[in-house]
């Protein structure tokens, strides 16, 4: 667009539109948003605010208790105990309705489920990964997959002067790069194969975070997998077969 000064709604719509023209040969329209998803979008966005308030209230609790050194019966920390009650059955009767909606579509259950096969991948995952993917419509393959969760890395270098390490991009959907952090961090502890594999990349000198990086890599491969052949995961294939 050149140098740009100055800005407006109608200069910006045109803005818009010039580039939607520009680029008609590469742009695809999105279909409308599935009412079961949009519902479960809605749901999981309200329990994870609540869980976070939660969880700040926690803090403040044991921050209250620990350096104040306030007792359980005053009232400070009874007013936050009540809340934090609150918040417990407001996100049990959330996942209880999740649980409606799921069971309610074929398709979406089953997916979790299979999901929820692959060791360290647990509810709240599997239901990220459904909404965020369209219920694996928006995302062919777990490469594109990982480019939007930020796990996926891109070089950096230009010419022979700049030569740069591998990155993650900081462009990314960081809920759902949390959530597969917490789950490779558990597939370590959990899963044999990655576990063995963390420890030799360790023991190679390799980086740390490199190396969680590509077992959430590794998670994301086997979620898309299971999807695509609609079979359960089965831990230590090689061993069964």
């Amino acid at each position: 667009m050149g140098m740009v000064r100055g800005k407006n709604d109608k200069v910006d719509a045109v803005r818009i539109a010039r580039y939607g023209f520009e680029k008609r040969d590469r742009l695809v329209a999105e279909g409308p948003v599935d009412k079961s998803l949009e519902r479960l979008q809605m749901l999981y966005s309200t329990r994870d605010r609540l869980v976070r308030s939660r969880a700040g209230i926690l803090r403040a609790v044991k921050e209250l208790r620990d350096a104040c050194g306030l007792k359980k019966d005053d009232l400070i920390i009874r007013a936050q105990l009540q809340l934090i009650k609150d918040f417990d059955h407001q996100i049990t009767r959330l996942e209880q309705d999740i649980a409606k909606v799921l069971d309610s579509e074929k398709a979406l259950k089953q997916n979790a489920e299979l999901l929820q096969s692959v060791t360290a991948v647990g509810k709240v995952v599997a239901l990220a990964t459904i909404i965020k993917t369209h219920n694996f419509t928006k995302f062919t393959n777990s490469r594109k997959f990982a480019c939007h969760s930020g796990t996926a890395p891109f070089e950096n270098s230009s010419g022979s002067s700049i030569r740069g390490k591998t990155r993650v991009s900081k462009l990314a959907d960081q809920d759902m790069k949390r959530l597969l952090d917490l789950a490779a961090k558990s597939a370590i502890q959990h899963d044999k194969e990655l576990r063995e594999y963390y420890q030799r990349r360790l023991a190679e000198g390799k980086s740390k975070m490199s190396t969680i990086n590509i077992v959430r890599n590794k998670i994301l491969h086997r979620m898309f997998a299971v999807i695509k052949r609609q079979t359960p995961f089965i831990k230590d294939y090689l061993q069964s077969v």
